[in-house]
């Protein structure tokens, strides 16, 4: 076990209501694959008070606010006062948590985004989870699948770790800050409260409280 990279590491308990299925496993990668099903299993048990089900496995908070332009599809949970812009475009399998920003022509599928994220303009999200209050500025993505179609690895220090995937877009600690137009490449994890520099290309696994400027470039924030 590689300690850095656990879900336990990455996420604090209390910001998601995806924790059951996150913490039920050693690395955050694990539960992709799981997300779908899991959102059709916790639907069901959302209160009627406070969730509207407007079709078969979709289920919205009535304080959340979607645009009419925007595009919802199953399974999803939209979770309470988080506000979907327009045109967005949500492919299904997508869990968001409560006070959120999915932003306009924002794109998300097979994700986790926890509470307090933050993903407003122009971004892709696909096969990842983000964490509490993690951010991601105009433009950034995450790619999640190799331009040769192999299975992906996560890069730690001189290791690469299997993770049996073809699709893995990126894993954002809490509090996690992504720079405008960057580049989450395929297996990129990135530390709590760690920034990226605006237009970065980033690989593998980013340290907690850092600052990454560029590919060897790596500052601790003091």
């Amino acid at each position: 076990m590689i300690k850095e990279l656990t879900c336990h590491a990455l996420f604090e308990r209390g910001h998601s209501v995806a924790e059951r299925l996150i913490f039920s496993y050693e690395y955050p990668w694990e539960v992709l694959p799981h997300i779908g099903e899991f959102i059709l299993e916790i639907g069901k048990e959302l209160p009627s008070e406070k969730y509207d089900s407007p079709s078969d496995g979709i289920w919205i908070a009535k304080t959340a606010s979607v645009s009419p332009t925007a595009t919802i599809s199953a399974p999803c949970i939209i979770g309470e006062n988080t506000e979907i812009r327009q045109g967005a475009l949500v492919r299904g399998k997508a869990l968001i948590g409560s006070g959120c920003v999915i932003g306009n022509s924002v794109e998300l599928k097979n994700c986790i985004i926890s509470d307090g994220c933050q993903v407003p303009h122009f971004n892709y999200v696909g096969d990842s989870i983000l964490g509490y209050k993690a951010h991601m500025g105009a433009g950034s993505v995450t790619s999640n699948v190799k331009s040769d179609k192999t299975l992906i690895k996560v890069a730690f220090e001189d290791e690469r770790i299997e993770t049996g995937l073809r699709k893995f877009g990126a894993i954002l600690g809490d509090f996690a800050e992504i720079g405008c137009n960057s580049v989450l490449n395929p297996g990129a994890v990135i530390g709590k409260e760690t920034n990226v520099y605006p237009l970065s290309s980033v690989r593998g696994y980013v340290p907690h409280n850092s600052i990454y400027k560029g590919k060897g470039n790596i500052a601790e924030k003091f």
